[in-house]
């Protein structure tokens, strides 16, 4: 696997323009060659279910979008849309921040795939995914 091409500050900072990720309060919280992690804290915004109050599937959706983008991003120095994704929920997430870990599985000269894994504050899966990123150079029309 190629190494990272970006810094850990120019990698938050590119996490943290977009207008969505700042209404999530995303932060990069690791960044090594082996993958990233993200930190999202808890705001009652995202719930779904008023009654036990948990995240709506929507935002692990884009948790995982986002770990695996992120990932990816690292290792080419910019972010790159999302072909295809898929995600799997394995418990509900409550209250309290969310960890996302991802890492890049493979990356060509136009595709790349990477998974992601997001965590509730106690360290359990909440849901998992793998993404696939188009990265060959665009034109600029």
């Amino acid at each position: 696997m190629p190494k990272n091409v970006i810094d850990f500050e120019t990698l938050d900072r590119t996490l943290r323009k977009p207008p969505f990720h700042q209404w999530l309060g995303l932060r990069l919280a690791a960044l090594d060659e082996d993958g990233i992690e993200i930190a999202m804290p808890w705001r009652p915004e995202i719930v779904v279910n008023t009654d036990r109050g948990y995240t709506h599937g929507g935002i692990l959706a884009a948790l995982v979008d986002l770990g695996a983008d992120c990932a990816v991003a690292a290792k080419i120095g910019r972010g790159i849309p999302t072909v295809d994704m898929r995600c799997d929920y394995h418990r509900v997430a409550l209250k309290g921040e969310l960890r996302v870990k991802a890492k890049v599985l493979k990356l060509g000269r136009t595709f790349a795939s990477a998974e992601a894994f997001v965590y509730n504050e106690a360290g359990e899966l909440c849901a998992s995914g793998r993404g696939v990123f188009y990265v060959a150079e665009q034109n600029q029309d």
